[in-house]
């Protein structure tokens, strides 16, 4: 077997009976897997049952046991895709080099560190493995040793580059009405958004009304809904590759879906028949536009301790007073998702309520026009289009009939229906922004010369942009499954936490990478990669940060 791809043949640098060699190496994985796994959970238990204290205290074992089983299913799925393509026809150079570096490089990661962030390396013997002997196959010492040589890394930079005109790298194994949906929104993203946006984000300005306009007529605020109220009532699937492809251009964009989409997870699982057929027709059209009011000044992630309160009035209508904060998207919208408090004498998630808070749609002048109502801009580095608010209620109005489901007490629970879709959506839109600092990052590096050349010459940029686009594919077919799995109606806030998780750090790297090969000009605000950075960071922050996230696989993977 060839050494780091010096005799390999370079006119394709694959390795040969490639399927055979990942998919073995799958179960030596998950033998070391479930050692982690009784490893850690011998780390947090008393009694049998997960401590919460002990979880805690041991949060870098718990947290490498989420990201450890991150890399499994995506090797699980990467063999998957593998696997169809093959069976197929279209398992392709571009697509077997593909997937022997990302089996190369995360077989390499799980045996020697899994890098959790630029900062953090959680390794084996963090989990309490001692003996990985399981690791010691022919076939993952070949593919550690083989799979991600700089041959197969420089042969795949040379495909992509013959291949420029495709809409991605590699096929997404998504099937063709998929695509046909793909190349229409991105051809739109191309023509409306991709000119626009990087004005759009330095003069720190909303998204033009005439593009959500454009996009309500394109039935991006109805894809998933149910046809029988006014929506698409398409998969999950379809709105990754629309949320994917609006957020390639700019994630402003590509995200003014999301709040439909979590409005209208709150009202299809939570609402009475009554609000399903008066809201949901409005969000698909886009008629109405909703903005998500959860998080409060001092809580973050912790949702349980909101303070914000609702008290009903002798009408059966509520007052809502108290503060919020980082609410996107705050004044040009028509309809609030807001939490509060219903049940005072509660300290807990269980006396909190949701409500649909009607409110009148600011102006430049007057962003908060609605009595008691109240807000401010938050200056955001990126994420902006829709631009940031801390909002302050003060016997806010609320009509009886906007207690969602008629019942109180239920608003955490129902928040918690819509994680899933919301984390799908989320990984999507990361995916997004990754491709597109692969984009401007391929570009720049085609075009700049130096010393005689252009930069994509050197080996150290084209692995860059090879790795890239790998670890692009990766976290690709991980959203992709938990999106499959969301449509055949099985739980999957597991599988769609661990998209977001290593979405949100394909992107960050994805950018960081495409910053680093334009080198100074990356640096200056005129060049869009200076955009797409600040983009990227924003991903592993919101819709649960990424320590939160993995505590929340962790706590699912050892429960």
């Amino acid at each position: 077997m060839a050494h780091d791809g010096q005799d390999m043949p370079q006119a394709t640098a694959i390795l040969p009976d490639l399927l055979t060699l990942t998919g073995a190496a799958v179960a030596p994985v998950e033998t070391v897997f479930e050692t982690a796994r009784e490893s850690v959970r011998a780390m947090v238990s008393v009694d049998g049952r997960v401590s919460g204290k002990l979880l805690e205290a041991n949060q870098t074992a718990a947290h490498g046991l989420a990201w450890l089983a991150t890399y499994l299913e995506s090797l699980r799925q990467m063999q998957n895709w593998a696997t169809r393509l093959q069976e197929s026809g279209d398992f392709q150079d571009v697509e077997q080099l593909l997937h022997q570096i990302a089996f190369g490089e995360y077989l390499a990661q799980i045996k020697g560190g899994i890098q959790m962030n630029q900062g953090e390396i959680v390794r084996l013997n963090d989990l309490g493995v001692s003996d990985a002997s399981a690791l010691e196959t022919v076939e993952i010492t070949t593919l550690i040793r083989d799979a991600n040589s700089p041959a197969a890394r420089t042969r795949l930079v040379e495909l992509m580059e013959e291949r420029s005109a495709e809409i991605t790298v590699g096929k997404s194994g998504l099937d063709e009405e998929l695509e046909m949906i793909r190349e229409q929104f991105r051809r739109y993203a191309v023509d409306k958004v991709e000119p626009h946006a990087h004005e759009w984000h330095l003069k720190d300005e909303l998204i033009p009304m005439e593009v959500i306009e454009e996009l309500a007529e394109m039935g991006v605020f109805g894809l998933t809904i149910p046809e029988e109220f006014g929506g698409f009532g398409l998969s999950k699937a379809s709105m990754c590759v629309v949320s994917e492809e609006l957020s390639r251009a700019y994630i402003g964009v590509g995200s003014l879906g999301t709040r439909s989409e979590i409005a209208a997870e709150l009202i299809i699982a939570g609402g009475t028949q009554e609000q399903k057929e008066k809201w949901l027709p409005r969000l698909a059209s886009g008629e109405t536009l909703p903005t998500a009011v959860f998080t409060e000044p001092n809580t973050g992630s912790d949702l349980g301790s909101l303070r914000t309160r609702a008290v009903q009035d002798e009408n059966g209508d509520w007052k809502v007073t108290g503060n919020k904060t980082w609410i996107t998207h705050a004044a040009r919208t028509h309809v609030m998702t807001l939490l509060a408090r219903t049940e005072p004498e509660t300290s807990d998630y269980k006396g909190l309520s949701m409500f649909l808070a009607e409110k009148t749609p600011g102006t430049d002048e007057h962003p908060f026009p609605t009595e008691g109502m109240t807000g401010g801009e938050i200056e955001v580095l990126g994420y902006r289009g829709m631009k940031e608010y801390e909002l302050g209620f003060d016997n806010f109005h609320v009509k009886g009939e906007n207690l969602l489901g008629g019942e109180t007490g239920k608003g955490f629970k129902q928040l918690m229906e819509t994680f899933e879709s919301a984390r799908i959506q989320t990984a999507a839109r990361a995916i997004g922004v990754a491709q597109s600092a692969l984009d401007v990052g391929m570009k720049y590096a085609q075009d700049r010369k130096q010393f005689g050349k252009s930069l994509i010459a050197f080996p150290r940029v084209s692995g860059k942009l090879a790795m890239m686009a790998v670890e692009l594919m990766i976290a690709r077919q991980l959203t992709y499954f938990s999106a499959w799995e969301k449509d055949h109606g099985r739980r999957c806030d597991l599988e769609a936490g661990m998209a977001k998780l290593l979405g949100a750090r394909v992107a960050w790297a994805a950018a960081d990478n495409a910053l680093q090969i334009h080198g100074g000009n990356g640096f200056a605000l005129e060049y869009s990669i200076s955009r797409i950075l600040c983009d990227a960071r924003i991903l592993n922050i919101f819709e649960g940060a990424g320590e939160i996230q993995a505590q929340v696989i962790a706590r699912r993977l050892l429960g």
